[in-house]
């Protein structure tokens, strides 16, 4: 019999940005916010924290520049769980998940995988990652879908991830993050640079 990989502790990986201030202070005060509300979570052990990037806004010319990070903790709450309790503290700093995709936010947090785990199913997650460019903001699932679809194409979400998982490997490419890094076109790190303290 399987062992279901929900039942251990998982390694959990998320990314975190903001380009707006909100009620708890400048964009990276907002980060620092969401790093201590999710190690307060009872099932949540911390594993690493990325240095703090600032980041030109996706798509360029969509807002002020980005605080990235990037978080890796150990966690034994289902992975859709875990989500829940992410939009929570999303929810927490006045963030809506209505509306238009890819804007100006005080917080945005994203699951980007639990282990080895490919949600829904391989070929729903092949179906999302190979999505066009320009039909991407156009959609968004309505299942959690793991890992995050378009984490293999932004340097935003690899260089933070980099610094504290560059080993893990993405179930469905094969690759580590620091090869998916690697592998990043000419121009995908432009104007990021580590933020000032």
């Amino acid at each position: 019999m399987s062992r279901n990989p929900i039942q251990k502790a998982n390694l959990a990986l998320v990314a975190l940005g903001a380009n707006l201030p909100s009620s708890a202070g400048i964009p990276a005060e907002n980060l620092r916010f969401a790093l201590e509300k999710i190690l307060q979570l009872p099932q949540v052990v911390p594993v690493a924290v990325s240095r703090f990037w600032t980041t030109p806004a996706y798509p360029a010319g969509s807002g002020p520049d980005y605080v990235n990070a990037a978080a890796a903790f150990l966690c034994t709450m289902p992975p859709d769980t875990l989500l829940a309790e992410l939009h929570a503290i999303e929810a927490g700093l006045g963030r809506s998940r209505e509306g238009a995709r890819w804007q100006a936010r005080g917080l945005d947090l994203d699951l980007l995988a639990y282990d080895g785990l490919v949600l829904p199913d391989a070929s729903v997650q092949d179906r999302w990652r190979g999505l066009p460019p320009e039909e991407q903001p156009l959609h968004a699932p309505e299942q959690l879908v793991l890992p995050h679809p378009r984490m293999q194409d932004r340097g935003f979400v690899l260089a933070p991830l980099a610094e504290i998982a560059p080993g893990w490997v993405h179930p469905r490419l094969g690759r580590s993050v620091a090869q998916m890094l690697a592998a990043l076109p000419a121009g995908a790190l432009q104007g990021m640079r580590p933020a000032s303290a």
